[in-house]
């Protein structure tokens, strides 16, 4: 056991400096090679968007507040999306008639982009918090919906006939056989979901906020300064591969019983 436990971790530390290497390496060429072949306007140095988030975080102060704003918006979406989601996508494959119904809906509405839709949930909804909050729930919706779906009619019928035989009723083939195999498409589904979240927040914060990474990346550009807009652009990043990472560790243990492929890319 302590064999198996050490040559594991081994491997995965030796995974980690592998990717903490590229990311230096990254740094490094972008610093000396990319950046002096351009003016800083067009492509600032890491040093200088280093110095620009300095500005953002001790000067301004408002790094720190528009990464929890946007990141607020992004969760709460994200996770209404799902309540609602999840159930609706179980009923879609689970029956005929309710699939028959919502089908036609389901699929021409996940044709159409959340950001496509800013300026009419504006209309709707007004300005404030509860139109970027209903975009992200709309872009969250309809991919947990099909994934969580498509999971239902991805089950063996040796699952279903085996519980069947069993004496099992609908209620508790529902929720005994079901529920837990379409675990794992509800769980990509979700991760796929908040990198579409992150998406259209970005884009309804660059339109009509006054808060936010999105807000700052597009009024960056008023005072001329471009390193403060790769500061947003990377807190971005970094917030997006931070939560991507909490939801995969979700998947290793919380979820760990019926996700089996969470360390796959």
């Amino acid at each position: 056991m302590r064999k198996k436990f050490r040559r594991v971790w081994g491997n995965n530390l030796k995974y980690m400096y592998l990717s903490i290497i590229s990311v230096v390496a990254a740094i490094f060429l972008w610093q000396f090679v990319l950046a002096p072949m351009f003016s800083t306007y067009f492509l600032p140095s890491p040093l200088a968007i280093l110095k620009g988030a300095g500005e953002l975080l001790f000067k301004k102060r408002t790094l720190l507040e528009y990464c929890f704003v946007s990141l607020r918006r992004i969760l709460i979406g994200w996770v209404i999306g799902s309540i609602f989601a999840i159930p609706i996508g179980l009923l879609i494959g689970s029956f005929k008639i309710i699939k028959s119904i919502a089908d036609p809906f389901v699929h021409f509405l996940s044709f159409v982009p959340a950001i496509a839709l800013i300026t009419v949930f504006m209309i709707w909804f007004g300005v404030g918090e509860m139109a970027k909050i209903m975009l992200i729930i709309y872009a969250t919706g309809f991919i947990i919906m099909i994934n969580t779906a498509t999971g239902v009619g991805a089950i063996e019928e040796e699952k279903i006939s085996a519980a069947k035989s069993l004496g099992a009723n609908r209620l508790q083939l529902f929720f005994h056989v079901t529920v837990p195999a379409t675990v794992p498409y509800i769980y990509v589904g979700m991760r796929l979901a908040m990198r579409s979240s992150f998406l259209v927040i970005i884009a309804t914060e660059m339109l009509a906020a006054s808060s936010g990474l999105g807000y700052l990346i597009w009024n960056s550009r008023l005072f001329f300064k471009t390193e403060w807009m790769y500061v947003g652009i990377l807190m971005l990043g970094f917030l997006g591969f931070i939560t991507d990472r909490l939801w995969r560790m979700a998947g290793n243990t919380v979820l760990k019983r019926y996700v089996r492929e969470v360390r796959r890319y």
